[in-house]
């Protein structure tokens, strides 16, 4: 399954992204980690579903989790 980055939206209460961490798991998704110094989480989500994360009601945005290189 692919990784994907979660970004919740900045006024998403602690609980409140609890609530999407659940609602990944729920649909089959493993969180793998959890960010602090953003309102987020990384999670491997089967990519045939990631509509359900993407719509969710405190999800800013939903991201591949993939390399960066600089030039």
């Amino acid at each position: 399954m692919p990784t994907y980055i979660i970004t919740c939206k900045s006024e998403a209460s602690a609980d409140q992204v609890a609530e999407a961490k659940q609602h990944a798991k729920d649909q089959g998704g493993k969180i793998t980690h959890e960010y602090n110094l953003i309102k987020g989480f990384a999670v491997e989500f089967p990519a045939d579903k990631i509509t359900t994360l993407e719509s969710h009601e405190h999800v800013k945005a939903v991201e591949l989790d993939q390399e960066v290189k600089t030039q």
